[in-house]
């Protein structure tokens, strides 16, 4: 196998799969990508054995055939070679060169028998979605990370049709179980999802797809065969689905008779990270005292000391006092658009809802800490 490629036709790809070729599974290979010829250049593939890559790109081929070679030390290769063309050929016992007449580096590949196969769905059905509304839809849900639970609904993010009033979304759902958020999306195309009981998309495989989504362009997705298929031009990402169900959630995110708060985004934020500060692993929470037109904050660390800031709202219910996590409702602000940001109060027991005062399609619920 022999070929020459550009230097900036590839890097960016390289860059992008580490991520996947650097997680650890059962199988060293899988530390590597597999390149091999194709009609039109070559084809750059790489999987953790829960999320699979594949792109092709354009190669001038000499000589057809496929290898097997360390991401990492490619990637790093690449990023700094010197020119734009690269040359890599494979030579005897697997040995690879790669470089060109002045610079030239020698790799052992793996058997290329022994990459692990990336599923070949056929009959996909893509809802095709412009590729920055599904970035912001997963960065919103990654909102809540991955914790130490391995229980599918904690370390996936639900997916789901649903009919409203208005028309069809797609939603995402995600929690750690001390909170949740649901991200839509509204569309008006056929789509129809498979009967699985529940859709549930491994967090970190969303986590890789969103560093091959653009700012510009278009998207399809579509779900087959236990799996999420995510299709661009002439890339495709399969990741295969979490086993489990997911945890009804729908009265959760009612916001019934709550009374509506409505503060600047900024200046609250700014109050949340100051009122962290004596914030540590095991004194977590701040005191929110909600009375007529004000709000005070405090925190308070036996171990370090208190503090305390008030600032005016519109607020006119009951006062009342409950304890939260400051970080949650940083982590939730981060992502909101706009400039206002709406929380909803019921009582000193239930969850807060947080929303932007002008952003329908996203809403974050964070449970109350005992005092």
């Amino acid at each position: 196998m022999k070929f020459s490629v550009k230097k900036g036709d590839i890097l960016d790809v390289l860059s992008k799969v580490q991520g996947i070729a650097g997680r650890r599974s059962n199988l060293a290979i899988t530390t590597n990508v597999l390149i091999r010829t194709v009609e039109d250049g070559i084809q750059i593939a790489a999987t953790d054995l829960e999320t699979g890559f594949e792109g092709t790109y354009s190669a001038d081929i000499e000589s057809e055939g496929s290898i097997t070679i360390n991401a990492r030390k490619l990637y790093e290769i690449v990023r700094e070679f010197p020119e734009d063309t690269i040359v890599v050929h494979e030579k005897d016992n697997r040995w690879i060169r790669i470089g060109n007449k002045s610079v030239e580096y020698h790799l052992l590949g793996m058997n290329t028998e022994d990459f692990p196969e990336i599923p070949q769905i056929e009959g996909v059905v893509f809802l095709e979605m412009a590729s920055s509304d599904l970035k912001r839809m997963i960065e919103k849900s990654l909102m809540i990370g991955v914790s130490d639970d391995k229980r599918a609904h904690i370390t996936g993010v639900f997916f789901e049709k649903v009919e409203t009033e208005t028309g069809k979304i797609i939603r995402m759902v995600s929690t750690d179980g001390s909170r949740l958020c649901k991200v839509d999306h509204a569309f008006d195309t056929d789509f129809d999802l498979p009967e699985e009981a529940a859709l549930i998309i491994p967090k970190k495989g969303l986590h890789e797809v969103a560093k091959f989504l653009d700012i510009d362009g278009d998207v399809g997705i579509g779900f087959k065969d236990s799996h999420f298929v995510i299709k661009r031009d002439y890339e495709t990402i399969i990741i295969r689905l979490l086993e489990g169900d997911f945890p009804k959630y729908a009265d959760v995110i009612k916001k019934g008779e709550a009374k509506a708060v409505k503060l600047k985004k900024q200046p609250f934020l700014n109050t949340l990270k100051r009122m962290s500060i004596l914030s540590s692993e095991n004194y977590k929470g701040v005191i929110f005292s909600y009375s007529p037109d004000k709000l005070v904050i405090t925190s308070t660390n036996p171990d370090i000391g208190e503090s305390k800031e008030e600032m005016a709202i519109d607020y006119d219910g009951d006062s009342m006092e409950v304890a939260f996590n400051p970080r949650y409702f940083i982590e939730t602000i981060n992502v909101i658009d706009g400039d206002g940001v709406l929380l909803h109060l019921k009582d000193s027991e239930k969850p807060c809802l947080i929303e932007g005062d002008d952003e329908d399609s996203f809403l974050s619920v964070v449970m109350p800490m005992r005092i």
